[in-house]
């Protein structure tokens, strides 16, 4: 192990967490040196998950940020909103290297994290510091930095489907409408009524609309790429699936452009990023085709009748909405090859 890179993860107990654990174990240049839960200390870690049983056998360390440094030299926060804002600073005073998972420095705006995440926003200082590590579009801002934000599930499915149609010109940014759909997963491991099993199975939900905490994520980006204030439609939904996102994103074009012409734009942006593949012409991607893997895989529909096309966009949304991506954040981080410990073919079926 020796010459390695020194990994903590703080949310070892949550699917982000436990996802990470499964990526890093194969990552030729990071070794795992400390799996971190608040509520489960002092408790071998297979007792949560036995799926480690004889993989990754250790006991859960608390979370303190001057016994994490001791032990680690980059930190994974995977927690719940409102806990890394607080946790984060002193990871890096201590000098820690951190890829966050959480949604806490994602908006450069303190009132706007306010609002719409319902905690005290982090100091200013530390938002303005964070990359957001959107791999695809700001790959090249993530190298050498010592502090990035993970993005959201739902805005890396979105984002990559929008962005170079947007910066192209192509469609009407004020006509966007995302249709969202998430697995079972991304709600988390907790209990709730809303993933009980009598009330998903068999069973499709619309929910948090025109209220969930991305719509301000994704904005922010897609301004940035405009240059003048974007805003969107975005409903989500919880489907009875583990694992997956479909965003099924409707915008107005400026011209006439064929589904060809979208296959073609796509693959020059991306030409040369390896976790986004275009569909041929014709073809819709499936969650199901990007399951345990850090692929995003695109489609699209246009229509001269309305003037419209449709943007379809699916990933893992535990690996390349989560766990996938922020390794990736760390392999740019480092200077590493993007693709390092992330060679997973997905699972089918």
């Amino acid at each position: 192990m020796e010459g390695k890179l020194r990994a903590a993860i703080v949310g070892s107990t949550g699917y982000g967490g436990v996802e990470l654990i499964r990526l890093l174990q194969s990552h030729p240049e990071v070794e795992i040196t400390s799996v971190i839960s608040s509520s489960s200390r002092g408790e071998p870690i297979e007792n949560g998950f036995p799926h480690l049983t004889g993989i990754i056998e250790r006991n859960l360390d608390g979370v303190d940020a001057a016994e994490i440094a001791g032990r680690a030299d980059v930190v994974f926060t995977a927690t719940p909103s409102g806990v890394s804002a607080k946790l984060v600073p002193h990871l890096l005073d201590a000098g820690l290297k951190v890829v966050d998972l959480s949604g806490d420095f994602r908006l450069r705006d303190g009132s706007e994290y306010e609002q719409w995440y319902k905690h005290p926003a982090p100091d200013d200082v530390y938002l303005q510091q964070a990359v957001y590590g959107l791999c695809e579009v700001y790959g090249e801002r993530a190298a050498g930095a010592d502090f990035i934000s993970n993005p959201g599930c739902y805005p890396t499915a979105t984002l990559l489907g929008l962005i170079p149609a947007v910066e192209a010109g192509w469609i009407k940014p004020e006509s966007i409408i995302v249709d969202a759909k998430s697995g079972v997963s991304g709600a988390g491991r907790g209990t709730s009524l809303m993933v009980h099993y009598a009330e998903i199975n068999e069973n499709f939900k619309a929910y948090k609309i025109n209220k969930h905490q991305h719509i301000p994520e994704i904005e922010q980006t897609l301004t940035d790429i405009v240059g003048e204030k974007v805003t969107i439609t975005f409903t989500t939904h919880l489907v009875p699936m583990t694992r997956g996102i479909m965003t099924t994103m409707y915008a107005g074009m400026n011209d006439k452009y064929t589904e060809q012409d979208f296959v073609d734009l796509y693959r020059k942006y991306y030409a040369g990023r390896s976790y986004v593949r275009i569909r041929n012409v014709g073809i819709t991607p499936a969650t199901k085709e990007v399951s345990g893997s850090n692929y995003c895989d695109i489609g699209f529909a246009t229509d001269a009748r309305t003037g419209r096309v449709t943007i379809v966009s699916v990933i893992d949304n535990i690996v390349k909405g989560a766990a996938g991506q922020a390794i990736q954040n760390l392999n740019l981080m480092m200077g590493w090859e993007e693709t390092l410990g992330l060679g997973y073919t997905p699972v089918y079926p």
